[in-house]
């Protein structure tokens, strides 16, 4: 999928801290909590919500009056005016949620879409599916969250699982895995530095989280929640999950709670809104792919060369990387199969790291990226990364000035 007519406003867009599930976000309703960022980020940026034609939506984890979706969201925030699609596509949701408002402003349908993507991981919902043909007329239940990490119903296999197929097949060992972990940790590191500096030009903090009734303020969240110090040796002494195994709990990422908001727009009215006009910042393609069964973690190649193709870029001609990486298998075989080099990828944090909330993950992903290329004068930019269903998507970026 190629665009030539689609840009993002520079500084339009926003992240929330990511905080590991069951802490302190583990409450929020995702939607209107994403709404509320929403509207002090706007608000920050002086962008009326009036000037959106669209919204549109991405989440996979099921909310209390989800139903509604992006309508509702666009009244939370003040666009009472507008509607649009809720997408869930696991974990390549915010790749598809940023290519569909793309693909509305590129064939003219809109001028200004804001993209919203949110999801709790924490206190997933427990769901009962009524069977009256079942025993006794017992109906089948499903814990949203936990049961679909741990079993594809079509691969038959659980998410890490998909890991260990890759790193069996391709020879990627446990020390390559725990180098590269530490690598991306500390990739990360160089985020924190100056205050948190690079987070600072994106992130919306510090946020405080109130207690359901909403009068007292339980938390006060200033950076990403429940990440631990990671060395060569604590890394070393981890058990493989899996008996067998090759994947640590150190070498994987974990859930975690957020959201996200990044706007879409025409080359003109990107400029109107951004914080900087002499910086653009155009979407150049998107693309997806689809591993063999039970090897999720291969199918971010194919996706990032679809993405390429797409947007007439050559990989030599990348300038920064970003990848979703819940597994550290997944960055040993990009870099095996392209060519590029790990200390290439992920400058500045990744999810293996910082978490992975699922739905938003990918935006903050590919906004670190948009900061990363700024920083480096502009050039082109790929993120590309594994959903469930041993499928990728992938997008890439150019920044000018």
């Amino acid at each position: 999928m190629r665009f030539e007519n689609v840009f993002i406003p520079y500084s339009g867009y926003w992240s929330t801290p990511f905080c590991r599930w069951q802490g302190s976000f583990a409450h929020l309703h995702a939607l209107t909590f994403a709404a509320d960022v929403a509207r002090r980020a706007l608000e920050e940026r002086q962008i009326d919500p009036q000037v959106f034609d669209a919204l549109h939506l991405g989440m996979t984890v099921p909310q209390q009056h989800c139903f509604y979706g992006a309508p509702w969201v666009a009244g939370l925030i003040g666009a009472t005016g507008i509607t649009g699609p809720t997408i869930g596509q696991a974990c390549a949701t915010s790749a598809r949620v940023l290519a569909s408002a793309a693909s509305q402003v590129e064939a003219g349908g809109s001028q200004t879409i804001l993209t919203i993507t949110c999801d709790r991981t924490s206190n997933g919902p427990h769901i009962y599916y009524p069977n009256p043909l079942g025993p006794g007329g017992k109906g089948d239940t499903e814990d949203w969250v936990w049961d679909n990490f741990n079993c594809d119903p079509f691969a038959q296999n659980a998410m890490i699982e998909t890991a260990e197929n890759v790193a069996r097949e391709c020879g990627i060992t446990r020390e390559e895995q725990d180098e590269m972990t530490l690598l991306r940790y500390h990739q990360y590191q160089e985020a924190l530095k100056d205050d948190a500096a690079f987070h600072r030009r994106f992130m919306v903090t510090p946020i405080e989280v109130r207690d359901p009734s909403g009068r007292k303020v339980v938390a006060t969240v200033t950076g990403d929640e429940g990440i631990y110090p990671t060395t060569a040796e604590g890394l070393a002494r981890l058990k493989p999950v899996l008996e067998g195994g090759t994947v640590t709990y150190g070498s994987q990422t974990h859930p975690a709670d957020g959201n996200c908001g990044l706007i879409v727009a025409t080359r003109e009215r990107a400029r109107e809104l951004s914080r900087d006009p002499n910086i653009e910042i155009q979407v150049l393609g998107f693309g997806e792919a689809r591993a063999k069964r039970g090897f999720m973690g291969q199918a971010p190649v194919p996706a990032a060369y679809n993405a390429l193709k797409a947007a007439g870029v050559r990989l030599e001609d990348v300038k920064a990387f970003k990848t979703h990486n819940p597994f550290a298998v997944n960055d040993v075989y990009f870099c095996r199969e392209t060519g590029v080099a790990p200390e290439a990828v992920n400058n500045y944090g990744s999810s293996l790291i910082w978490g992975h909330p699922q739905g938003p993950t990918g935006m903050r992903l590919i906004m670190e990226l948009i900061e990363e290329l700024v920083l480096k004068g502009g050039g082109y930019g790929l993120f590309t990364g594994c959903a469930a269903g041993d499928t990728a998507a992938a997008v890439v970026v150019k920044v000018t000035g």
